[in-house]
This record gives structure tokens, sequence and C-alpha cells, in this order.
């Protein structure tokens, strides 16, 4: 969209398409998500190193896009993210190969996930202005799923980090009549329920094996991994 955009002068097109990418894909949504892996699991852990990537890849393609219109900022941009591809982004030519990520069937499964999630922060939301709640990592919801191939579909799906709550269970079936559900949805209905377990003072999440590392007693078993590998690269401070 951005390069037939440029092709045919429409830079009015380039702004839009890259605005609603930054502001509806990114940080509503694929950033929100992502928070707790970048800065909270180990450095080791293949999801964050994973999301590491795809971040370097995006980034490097939206500063190319850029660089026409926003020409110092996008140089400027380049000179702290440059990988020694060139000193200046304006020598630089818009990215290439990116068709090759495309996958239609994979975009149309996260359209639902997204769907789901919806109706999830709006039940959150009820509880958070009623002040039950403070925070969606507070919550573990049961969320009702009435289609079985829309649950077969959410099976291999972290539902949890997805909304951003401390657990989530999915189930089949028809939801109680208190159950929130949503008219933009139909067939999903969220049950709202409290997490169970202590509060991690690293990633605020509530899990049963906050202090089962004695030497981090306060934070998860997945935090004290985190924090005894950057406590062995001397990034800690105590």
């Amino acid at each position: 969209v951005v390069t037939a955009a440029y092709a045919s002068y429409d830079y009015k097109k380039v702004v839009s398409a890259l605005s609603t990418f930054m502001n509806t894909d990114l940080s509503a949504f694929y950033f929100d998500i992502r928070k707790d892996t970048l800065y909270c699991e180990p450095l080791s852990s293949l999801a964050r190193r994973s999301a590491l990537t795809a971040i370097d890849r995006i980034c490097d393609a939206i500063l190319k896009w850029l660089a026409p219109i926003l020409v110092f900022t996008a140089d400027e941009a380049w000179t702290e993210y440059n990988k020694g591809d060139a000193d200046c982004v304006h020598l630089l030519t818009f990215p290439e190969g990116l068709a090759m990520h495309r996958d239609d069937a994979l975009a149309a499964k996260w359209d639902r996930i997204r769907d789901v999630r919806s109706v999830i922060t709006g039940a959150l939301e009820i509880q958070r202005a009623s002040k039950v709640i403070g925070s969606s990592l507070e919550a573990a919801p049961v969320v009702h799923i009435a289609d079985p191939d829309l649950l077969a579909a959410l099976a291999d799906v972290d539902m949890a980090e997805v909304a951003i709550t401390s657990g989530i269970t999915l189930t089949e079936g028809a939801a109680p009549a208190d159950a929130f559900t949503s008219d933009q949805v139909k067939g999903v209905a969220v049950v709202f329920a409290k997490a169970a377990g202590r509060k991690c003072a690293r990633s605020w999440r509530y899990t049963d094996d906050v202090g089962s590392d004695p030497a981090w007693p306060d934070v998860s078993a997945r935090d004290a991994k985190a924090l005894d590998e950057l406590k062995a690269l001397g990034r800690l401070s105590l």
C-alpha cells in the first residue's frame, strides 16, 4: 500500500496508512500486549527475542517509508537505530520482500482473536469503573465461546496474554444470563473472576509461584529467572 501510494505521489495515503498501522495495530494492540514479554521475560526467552526480531523489521520498514516525508526526524531516528547499513536513511531504498510475511489465513484468525479480546476488555472495563479492580491483571475471567470452531482457533493462543489478564478460562457453550456480551461480537460472553495467587512485584501479574525462588521472594518464577540472568550479566544493581 505504502509503496504503491508513493509511486502515484499520493502522500496523504502514505501518511494515513502508516498512522493507522502505528496507532491501531502497533500501539493499541501489538505493543500493548507485548510489553510484558519485552520488559519482563528473561533475556534468553524465545518469545522476547522473537518480539525483538519483529520490532526490528517493523522499525526498519517504517523509518524508510517515513523518510521522504519526515526527512529530518526519520534521519535522526535512523542514526539512533542504525545497524550499519548506512549512515543516512536517505541513502537506502524501500524495504523489499515483505510480501513473504503475508498470511491471509493467519490475519483472519487474529481478526477473530481481536473480536474476542474486545469483549473481554469490555467486561473488565465495567469492573474497573466499579472499582472492583484497578488493573486488568487483577482479573482471570471465564470466557464462554458458542462457536466450537472459534474455540478451536483459540486453543494455541495465550488469551490471558492477549487480554492482559493474569489468567483466562475458555469454555464452550452458552453463558450464564448475567455474563457480559457485546452486540458486535456474537457468541462470546464473559463472566468476571478475580485472579488467584500473589501479585508479582516485577510484572504485577498474579500467580501461584510468587516467592518460589527464595532469592527473589516477591516475584514469580519467570521473573526470578529474568533477574538471575540480569544479575549474572552485571546489569542489575541491588
